[in-house]
């Protein structure tokens, strides 16, 4: 999936933080949704403007953001 069909970074919406396009939803709502125990289904009840695939995008992104990460180890 290109989630770059779905997901924008704008400076004026939200202070530039990842939404999906044409909403304020970010990316980080839809995650904590997620690790907060709501289904892909129940998000898609909670917000019916956004699609399916939209939820799948701001995964797919916070995957990209994860996997470009540099590990630090602590002692």
């Amino acid at each position: 999936m290109q989630w770059q069909l779905y997901i924008e970074r704008n400076p004026e919406i939200l202070g530039g933080k990842p939404v999906i396009k044409g909403t304020r939803i970010s990316v980080e709502l839809i995650m904590r949704k997620l690790g907060g125990g709501y289904t892909p289904d129940d998000i898609l009840k909670a917000y019916p403007h956004i699609t399916r695939e939209q939820v799948a995008a701001a995964c797919e992104y916070a995957a990209d953001v994860i996997s470009n990460e540099e590990a630090v180890e602590s002692k």
